[in-house]
Parts: C-alpha cells; sequence; structure tokens
C-alpha cells in the first residue's frame, strides 16, 4: 500500500460531467444487480423469512433512506471522490479513514471477483440447456473478466450506456412475470397475507433482512463518481434517493408476485423444493416458455452488469488512493483518450484472473465456493462500511463542523447508525445461511473484516510517523495530481 517516493508522473484526469442523474442511478441499481438478487436470492428469502419477506426489502430500503439522508447532507463538505473512506476520514479521523480504505478496496473486490462464480454457473447451465454446449466454468468466467476490462478501458460515459441497457432488459423480464401473474389473479386469487402482522413478524424475518441488505450493495457508490458528474451536490443526492426508492419498491413488488404466483399457503414449500428455478417456473407458467428461455439469459447480463458496476467502483476507490498518495502512483493513472482509471483496472482484472484459476485449480465449485465464500466478507463489509459512515456523519456535524449541522441529518445520522449496526449484527448471526459452510469457515470469512480494519489502522499509524504528509492527504484528493517536491500528489 505504500506509495512511490518518485515524483508522480502527470495522471490526467477522469471524464469530468459525463454522468447525469440517470446515469448514475444505472450505476448504482446495475451494481445490485436486480434479476440476479430476484431469481438468484428471493426464493431463498421466501424459505426462510415467509411470506412476509417483500416487507424486509422495503425496510431495508427504509433504513438505507435514512442513512442517504446523513450520508447526501455531508456530500457538499466532502471534496473527495473517494466515497466511504473520505467521509469517514471527516468524521472520525485519518486512522479511520485509511481503515476504511482498505476495508473497502477488499470488499468491493470480493464482491466483483466472487460473482464471476455466479456468473460461469449461470452461464454454463445456459449454454447447456439452450445451445446443448458444455463449456469448462474457468473459460467462461475469464471471458467475462476480458469483456469487463474492454468496457471499464473505454470509459464511465460507455459502461454507464451498458449498464443502461442491461438494467432496461432485466427490469423489464422481472415487470413483464408480474404483470402476467397479476393478470392471471395468481395460484389462488391476490391477496395481501405479505404485509399482515403475523407474516411481518415470523420468527424467520431476521434472516430476511440479511438478504435484503445484501441486494442493495452498492448503493452508495454514486459519490465515487463525483468528478465524473455533472453538477454532483444536486446529482448525487438525487441518483441516491431514486436508486434507494426503486430498489426498496421494485424488490417487495416483485417478490409479492412471485408470491402471488403460487399462493400464499404454497409458496414456501414451492421454494423449499426448487429453489434456484422459482422465478422461472413463475414466469414460464404465467408468460410463456420463452419467457423462462429470456430470463435465464438475461441473468446472465444481469451477472455482468453487477460485475461492470463493481469494476468501475473498486477502480474510482483505487484511483482516489493512488491520488491521495496511499497506494503507488501509477496506480493513479488515467487513460489520455478515454479518460478511465485503466491502470486500476489492470490491477483489478490480474487479481480476479489469479483468484478464479486458484478456485479452478482446486477443483472448487463456482456457486457454492467461488460465489458464496468470496462474496460474505464483502457483503459484511460494506454493511460495516455503511455504519461507520453514519457514525462519521453524526460526529462530523456535532463535532468537526458544527456550522453546517441541521436537526434533521444529525436525527437520520443517529438514528441510521442505531439500525445499521443492528443489521449487521443480524448479517453475521446469520451468516450460515449466506454461505452454508461450516463454523470454522464462517469464523474465517466474518474475520476477514476486522482484520482488515485492523491492518489498516496500523498502516495508517506508520504513515502518520514515516509519512505525515502522505497521511495529511487521506481523504483529500481532489481527483487531480499535483506534484510537490516531496514527490507526493498534493
Amino acid at each position: 500500500m505504500a506509495g512511490s517516493p518518485s515524483v508522480p508522473e502527470p495522471s490526467g484526469s477522469l471524464k469530468r460531467g459525463v454522468l447525469g442523474t440517470g446515469s448514475l442511478v444505472f450505476m448504482v441499481v446495475a451494481a445490485a444487480a436486480p434479476l440476479t438478487v430476484m431469481a438468484g436470492v428471493a426464493p431463498l428469502a421466501i424459505m426462510v423469512g415467509g411470506i412476509g419477506a417483500p416487507v424486509g426489502y422495503l425496510a431495508a430500503g427504509l433504513i438505507l433512506t435514512i442513512f442517504a439522508v446523513a450520508f447526501t447532507q455531508m456530500t457538499r463538505h466532502v471534496g473527495s471522490a473517494g466515497a466511504f473512506y473520505a467521509y469517514i476520514a471527516k468524521g472520525l479521523g485519518r486512522a479511520w479513514g485509511l481503515a476504511a480504505a482498505l476495508l473497502a478496496l477488499v470488499s468491493y473486490n470480493t464482491l466483483q471477483i466472487g460473482v464471476y462464480g455466479l456468473f460461469a454457473a449461470q452461464a454454463k447451465a445456459t449454454l447447456a440447456d439452450v445451445f446443448g454446449l458444455d463449456v469448462p466454468w474457468p473459460v467462461i468466467a475469464l471471458v467475462a473478466v476480458a469483456l469487463v476490462l474492454v468496457v471499464a478501458w473505454l470509459g464511465i460515459d460507455v459502461g454507464a450506456k451498458v449498464l443502461g441497457v442491461l438494467l432496461v432488459l432485466e427490469s423489464g423480464i422481472l415487470l413483464l412475470m408480474a404483470i402476467g401473474v397479476l393478470t392471471h389473479g395468481g395460484a389462488a386469487g391476490l391477496d395481501a397475507k405479505s404485509f399482515t402482522p403475523a407474516a411481518v413478524f415470523s420468527p424467520g424475518m431476521g434472516g430476511v433482512l440479511a438478504f435484503s441488505f445484501a441486494a442493495f450493495m452498492g448503493f452508495e457508490s454514486t459519490v465515487l463518481y463525483r468528478r465524473e458528474a455533472r453538477n454532483p451536490e444536486r446529482t448525487i443526492p438525487r441518483a441516491t434517493y431514486l436508486a434507494v426508492g426503486f430498489m426498496a419498491v421494485f424488490y417487495c413488488f416483485i417478490v409479492w408476485s412471485v408470491i402471488q404466483a403460487f399462493g400464499s399457503e404454497q409458496v414456501v414449500a414451492a421454494a423449499g423444493g426448487d429453489i434456484a428455478g422459482l422465478f422461472f417456473t413463475a414466469i414460464g407458467t404465467y408468460v410463456g416458455p420463452w419467457a423462462a428461455t429470456l430470463m435465464h439469459l438475461l441473468v446472465i447480463s444481469s451477472v455482468y452488469a453487477t460485475q461492470l458496476a463493481f469494476h468501475n467502483a473498486i477502480t474510482r476507490y483505487t484511483h482516489a488512493l493512488a491520488q491521495d498518495g496511499v497506494l503507488p502512483a501509477w496506480l493513479g493513472k488515467v487513460h489520455p483518450r478515454f479518460g478511465s482509471p485503466y491502470r486500476a483496472s489492470i490491477v483489478q482484472t490480474v487479481l480476479a484472473v489469479v483468484v478464479i484459476a486458484v478456485f479452478a485449480v482446486a477443483g472448487a465449485d463456482p456457486y457454492t465456493r467461488l460465489l458464496l465464500w468470496v462474496n460474505t466478507p464483502g457483503v459484511i463489509g460494506v454493511l460495516v462500511l455503511q455504519t461507520l459512515t453514519a457514525i462519521a456523519t453524526v460526529v462530523y456535524f456535532l463535532r468537526r463542523n458544527r456550522s453546517v449541522s441541521t436537526p434533521l441529518a444529525v436525527a437520520a445520522g443517529i438514528a441510521s447508525s442505531l439500525f445499521l449496526a443492528v443489521a449487521t449484527y443480524i448479517l453475521v448471526d446469520s451468516v450460515g445461511m449466506l454461505t452454508s459452510a461450516s463454523t470454522t469457515v464462517n469464523v474465517v470469512l466474518v474475520g476477514i473484516v476486522p482484520a482488515t480494519l485492523l491492518m489498516g489502522g496500523l498502516l495508517a499509524l506508520r504513515l502518520r510517523s514515516r509519512r505525515p504528509a502522505t497521511y495529511a492527504r487521506i481523504g483529500e484528493s481532489d481527483g487531480e495530481t499535483h506534484a510537490t517536491p516531496e514527490g507526493i500528489p498534493a
């Protein structure tokens, strides 16, 4: 993590003003992969929590909206494009900021790389079922890695357009399924039993919350594109609220429609009998077999979209850390033509190839091992980062910059800190549902998060004593590189 002592080469700058509110929403919602979390995870939420599952998504969305109030109120006072780590550095101090930066890099990398396992598993099954082709999963995963690199290399505006198209397609197929179910009146007539107290407070709803928060992964990445957004003080808050609101309502509606497709009395048994095929059965029954085939294909594009979105988030974090002088300056190099942080993209791509190769050589299953095991620290890590950021907003408004605080921002920060801390506890307590692994494996996977924070804190102490100028830069980058006599971005 130590930066180069030599004067950094000119790195250029990211593309300015190319992302509007709509583009930011596409980036954020695509990262969450609505079709993937619905078809792949929602059946498990129904099986665990029963017919109250739709409310879990609304609850998670409400908590994250409260968090967004405090989060976006602080946006205008944070000039850096470093997202979580810049906010935490402003509120809790640079040591916590650097610890958060390291956790963000680890979390987003595990989320992005783990999903290659899902992409490979889904694509392999689809190629076999639809085209009769048997392609080894590592080959499929490596092709996906290459496709992500190519689009990311061409610039954020190209990536936003690709993600926009893919998001419309995957959302469209889910709406088509829901409309088919509603048009036919479901399996036994439409009802609102999912929203009754008995359903909402059933014993399994704690587990549903764990799945629900995972469905919003990446919504906070709007601030990562601060330097590439048009009028960021307005577009970033708008995009954040729109993304969270859309996902909360959309997820709730789609899960409720699937419950209606099988009937409130039968859906839990149906989910338990065919977790992987629940959504495909529903759309095949109410729309037609062709729609089920199309959904299979769009699941693949949905997974690709989330990989691209998280790759962009990772490279922006890396770029911000390089600009701050924490990572080597050459990592912050921006492509002179496309305005993309292409060296950060190359490094992340190489890391993905190495991890995929290790799992392939070990003969590990791409879904139960590469996806579930690698993703889990990322899901927990992002929720911890959200909790720390919520706490940081409270400290910032009450201690660091009281003159700009408002009662709404402080109240939202306090409330979201408490809610997110509880959500983190629930997620950790329910981690076995996510991994289906042994206690030992779960302890190791969860332990990666505090271990990463500890490493980041120790690195911060080292920088403070040996490279105080670099330490002073943590969370302060404006997205450009300026050489100082010390060779540290100023």
